[in-house]
């Protein structure tokens, strides 16, 4: 048999030989490398080139971008409801201590306001908290926790941080009756902070305003006239905050005005109240004039008859 002749490629059989092109090629890269380095030919070039492929390079970007926004939404979303989930939990959780900040703020204040006026008081006042108030729907009461035992009294004074609240009207072992000053038994000597004008305050029951009463048409008194305290029946301290005129009314056919009040302290919304002792000294009670005094002081008896007149 005839061998059959093994032919060598055309592509290294033509032409200069491979080590020459590698050589070729070579020198030509260090001759652009330089003349690059050198003097910045290639500049222009790679920015036209540049230009050319940045469509190209943004379009081959776009799969990679969309799937990265992909999972960033899906992933922030999930992380949201995550989020929102333990947010609601903790809304649920912290509610009601939110809510009563406000309130227990506010209880604070007043709180702080009675350790003030205690003070004022040499510690001659008892703090105490308002337990409910009465179910008679006619009379204004309140029960606070401290009776006999806490060394509360009948007839004492009650008070918040604004003002006067009402009196002591029985006192329990353990708990007492407090009476609003809103209430129609309740009188309360007064005087006008502005004109100094005494009068009394009395209560007219549920829903109706306090008034002043036994007040003359022609006394000064104004719209917003500030009631304090004025000392005179020895239950409440002199100049304790009462109640402010809202009312006035003068009929020239009457022989006293109408003077409605709205109570400065918080009759119906103070949980701490303040209970005043009396004071351990009253003044003394004038004597009753005697008979001699009288006929001295009126320069006749008391039968009518006139005097005998002395002779010289």
């Amino acid at each position: 048999m005839r061998p059959i002749p093994v032919d060598t490629p055309a592509f290294f059989n033509r032409g200069p030989s491979p080590l020459a092109r590698l050589a070729f090629f070579g020198l030509l890269s260090l001759v652009l490398l330089f003349t690059d380095t050198r003097y910045r030919y290639l500049e222009y070039v790679r920015e036209v080139v540049a230009i050319g492929l940045y469509p190209l390079q943004r379009v081959l970007l776009v799969p990679g971008v969309a799937l990265d926004y992909v999972q960033d939404y899906f992933g922030s979303k999930r992380q949201l409801a995550d989020e929102n989930a333990t947010l609601k939990r903790e809304l649920l959780t912290s509610g009601p201590a939110t809510q009563g900040y406000g309130l227990a703020r506010q209880e604070n204040a007043r709180l702080k306001a009675l350790l003030g006026l205690r003070e004022q008081y040499d510690g001659a006042a008892t703090p105490v908290q308002v337990l409910y108030a009465g179910r008679d729907p006619f009379s204004q009461k309140l029960f606070v926790n401290k009776g006999s035992t806490g060394g509360i009294e009948a007839g004492e004074g009650v008070i918040d941080e604004t003002g006067v609240v009402g009196q002591v009207t029985r006192v329990f072992p353990y708990m007492s009756e407090v009476t609003l000053i809103t209430d129609r038994d309740q009188a309360v000597p007064v005087k006008v902070e502005r004109s100094g004008v005494r009068s009394v305050m009395f209560g007219n029951g549920t829903g109706h305003a306090p008034e002043l009463r036994f007040t003359a048409p022609s006394a000064d008194l104004r719209v917003g006239d500030r009631l304090v305290t004025s000392g005179i029946d020895g239950t409440y301290p002199p100049g304790l905050a009462v109640a402010r005129i809202v009312d006035i009314v003068r009929d020239t056919g009457q022989m006293f005005a109408r003077i409605a009040c709205k109570p400065i302290a918080g009759v119906d919304r103070s949980e701490y109240l303040l209970v005043l002792a009396r004071p351990d000294t009253l003044p003394p009670r004038p004597e009753e004039p005697t008979h001699t005094d009288a006929v001295k002081k009126s320069g006749r008896p008391r039968d009518g008859t006139r005097p005998k007149a002395h002779r010289g």
